[in-house]
């Protein structure tokens, strides 16, 4: 194996053990800080004409935004379907903006989430520290 084959198989390996040992709140501000990043991406992607790059990126945003929303409990608190409705609509956004190669569309799901992501990780870092999780399977957030 090459050493660039090794150093990946480590990073890899690195990346499943953080996931493993994250706590519920930090599973999710992973989740947001990679749906930012796969946005940002996008839009840099669809300003340089980049269509299969754009697409790529987008998909995957789409892919995280149907993680986050199957693992929402909208009973845990008076906003759940509130923010229910914002990914539905955040999804419709993206594949628009994959259809119709509309970079509009991915800066105004960047402007929605954005903000989400910063609430989140406050709420995370407010949090005192926790056991991580020990079940797998979807995000149970409560």
């Amino acid at each position: 194996m090459t050493m660039i084959a090794n150093a990946t198989q480590k990073r890899a390996q690195l990346n499943r053990e953080a996931i493993l040992s994250a706590t519920p709140a930090r599973l999710l501000t992973m989740l947001y800080d990679r749906l930012l990043l796969d946005l940002c991406r996008a839009e840099a992607a669809q300003l340089a004409e980049q269509w299969p790059v754009a697409s790529e990126q987008l998909l995957h945003a789409q892919a995280i935004i149907a993680e986050l929303t199957s693992s929402l409990n909208v009973k845990a608190w008076n906003g759940g379907e509130g923010l229910r409705g914002l990914y539905a609509y955040v999804s419709t956004a993206l594949v628009n903006a994959n259809v119709n190669r509309d970079v509009e569309r991915t800066r105004e799901s960047i402007a929605l989430l954005e903000p989400l992501r910063q609430a989140w990780h406050e709420a995370s870092a407010a949090q005192p520290a926790q056991a991580a999780p020990r079940t797998t399977g979807t995000l149970g957030f409560a």
